[in-house]
């Protein structure tokens, strides 16, 4: 692995709202994520930011102005920005608290509101670039910006989907103009929005109840003079877009839905959107005409669209790939986009596998080496993706390409809990947190095996984040079936990462086991690797991040501990980072120390596999 790191960023530029040959976008600096600028006519980009821990959080404002967030180790920073021709570094938001970035919108008028992330809190910021801004409220717990109106009169703040209250409206004076509920709170069977909930005081409006629905923000039309918000709503089988706005309230579009997850986005010239469907692993693009009530496809090639933004004159961009072909950005109008990284072709034979488990179906990515002269299956490793709302697609991923390329088959299983398979398998937790996921992946195993797939006593896990968690639970609650196991800043102790973590992980802690440690503690006790650490056999590499919020060191450390006790063979391995990076050489670390850990104690791969790996690309897994 001696070739540079390429980091392959999997979204698609921003385009200046004036001028759309103006473009900012990150990519590869040296083996760190940095953020360029792409002048589409003259073909050329060039480098804006250079952090020492890289860099991913852009935008392009209408005036032509680049905005990136700096952070540092533990992911707090700032806004800053610069003008698309070059010029001095200037703070965006000055005095603005540091913390974790919430997202940031600017107006055609050049106002700026941004959400930033403090400890507990979520500050709500709104001003003029360049200049101190103020804050338009605090909220308690997490939330993102949704959206601004384009005339800068109403804010979109996004909570989780799941909360009582999923999106609330504010004016830039702070009130709440409505509160759009989701499962946990009442919706009034009258039309129109309904006021203020639980998470802001004021009163709500009366009459009679039913219950409230999954609601996710997507954004509010840039067209000028529209204040029309655009959401995903969830039917309980199906997903269906909605609108809001301040005259008519929350209208759900029935006549359009889908069986799987979606996203949208707003065509900038019409009142049509562009609908993101991830199905089975794959993507699919609908053009929905909101006024006319229909809907076509967008045609793309197999496999998974991992961005796309809709253009002015109906033009699309989206950034495409499937497992043997790293992420190429397309443009339905011809218009150049930033060049793609290198291009490589992962060897091996891809395919799906389909699993029975109770009365589903789990759906496995199976990534074969050559046969290379192979007589007997080859020893597999399972890729376990994290989440849980997330899922495997049918797309490039840089250690899926080095362990193929070094003679192992990679199995990437969409257990249950994963997204892709639409809202009633995202429900589907039938043994509990964790123990579901782990059945699928020993159901998995067993089918593969008999299938003569990949060998029967030389299956691997390895995962990061929420799949490091499963990982951890795997190895000890059935320590049978595998031969070693890699886990990346896991989850290893469920009491301990909970009071530890972030306010928004602590909320999906508490929806995924019903109640805090305190309320239930025995769930937390039942699912977390800490309770049957002492039962695991195989060989484990831990790996750690120092300054990681998400899954915090002491909690690992704890697990460490417990390993040590039961004189289970473990190694660790600790990272100067926080649990997201964008540095590639920490990412090239973990790889070859996995990759060695691994040959030393699976079976050797047919020695007349591919030659040596290719660099890696992308990024860490989220929980």
């Amino acid at each position: 692995m001696t070739s540079p790191y390429q980091v392959f960023v999997a979204a698609l530029p921003d385009v200046c709202p004036a001028d759309p040959h103006r473009m900012v976008f990150t990519a590869d600096a040296g083996g760190r994520c940095e953020v360029f600028t792409w002048d589409a006519r003259a073909r050329r980009a060039r480098q804006v930011t250079d952090s020492p821990a890289g860099t991913a959080h852009r935008a392009i404002d209408a005036d032509g102005y680049v905005w990136w967030f700096e952070e540092d180790a533990t992911e707090r920073g700032r806004w800053w920005f610069r003008h698309f021709d070059g010029g001095p570094r200037l703070p965006g938001l000055p005095g603005a608290p540091a913390g974790r970035p919430s997202g940031l919108a600017v107006t055609a008028g050049g106002t700026v509101a941004a959400a930033v992330a403090t400890g507990r809190r979520t500050a709500v910021l709104m001003g003029r670039r360049g200049r101190v801004p103020r804050e338009v409220l605090s909220i308690t717990g997490p939330c993102r910006l949704g959206g601004v109106t384009p005339d800068g009169t109403l804010i979109a703040l996004a909570s989780s989907a799941e909360d009582a209250v999923a999106v609330t409206v504010v004016e830039p004076g702070g009130r709440v103009v409505a509160t759009l509920p989701g499962p946990g709170m009442p919706v009034p069977a009258m039309a129109g929005p309904v006021m203020a909930g639980p998470a802001m005081a004021g009163p709500v409006s009366p009459g009679p109840a039913r219950p409230g629905a999954r609601l996710w923000c997507q954004g509010f039309s840039p067209r000028a003079g529209h204040r029309e918000l655009l959401l995903v709503r969830d039917l309980g089988d199906r997903y269906a877009l909605a609108t809001w706005t301040p005259a008519g309230g929350l209208r759900t579009h029935q006549w359009f839905t889908c069986d799987t997850e979606i996203s949208a986005r707003w065509y900038p010239d019409t009142r049509e959107v562009l609908v993101r469907q991830d199905r089975h692993g794959r993507s699919l693009l609908h053009r929905v005409d909101l006024d006319g009530r229909r809907h076509a496809v967008v045609p793309t090639p197999p496999g998974s669209v991992l961005d796309a933004a809709p253009r002015d004159d109906g033009a699309v961009d989206y950034l495409w790939t499937d497992t043997a072909h790293p992420p190429v950005p397309h443009a339905t109008d011809g218009i150049a986009l930033p060049p793609p990284g290198p291009s490589v072709v992962v060897p091996g034979r891809h395919t799906d596998v389909w699993t029975p488990v109770g009365e589903d179906r789990v759906h496995t990515l199976l990534s074969l080496p050559e046969p290379a002269g192979r007589t007997t299956p080859p020893p597999a490793v399972f890729l376990i993706h994290g989440g849980p709302a997330d899922h495997d697609r049918d797309a490039y991923d840089a250690t899926v390409h080095s362990l193929v390329a070094s003679g192992y088959a990679v199995v990437r299983v969409n257990y249950r809990g994963s997204t892709g398979y639409g809202p009633r398998w995202r429900r589907a937790f039938p043994a509990g947190v964790g123990h579901t996921q782990v059945e699928d992946l020993a159901a998995v195993r067993a089918d593969l095996v008999s299938r003569g797939l990949v060998a029967g006593d030389a299956s691997a896990l390895w995962g990061v984040s929420w799949g490091a968690y499963l990982v951890l639970l795997a190895l000890g609650t059935h320590p049978g079936l595998w031969r070693a196991g890699v886990a990346v800043k896991p989850v290893a102790d469920w009491v301990a990462a909970h009071r530890s973590t972030t306010p928004a992980l602590r909320a999906l802690d508490v929806r995924l086991f019903g109640g805090t440690p305190d309320e239930v503690p025995e769930r937390y006790a039942r699912s977390s690797p800490l309770s049957c650490a002492a039962a695991v056999t195989a060989p484990l590499l831990v790996v750690g991040a120092a300054h990681d919020t998400k899954c915090p060191p002491g909690q690992i450390r704890t697990y460490l501990a417990a390993l040590a006790a039961a004189d289970v063979p473990h190694e660790a391995m600790w990272l100067d980072t926080g649990h997201d990076g964008y540095d590639g050489a920490t990412h090239v670390t973990v790889l070859r120390r996995s990759l060695r850990f691994l040959r030393d104690r699976l079976p050797e791969p047919a020695p007349s596999a591919p030659g040596r790996p290719p660099a890696p690309a992308g990024g860490p897994r989220s929980r």
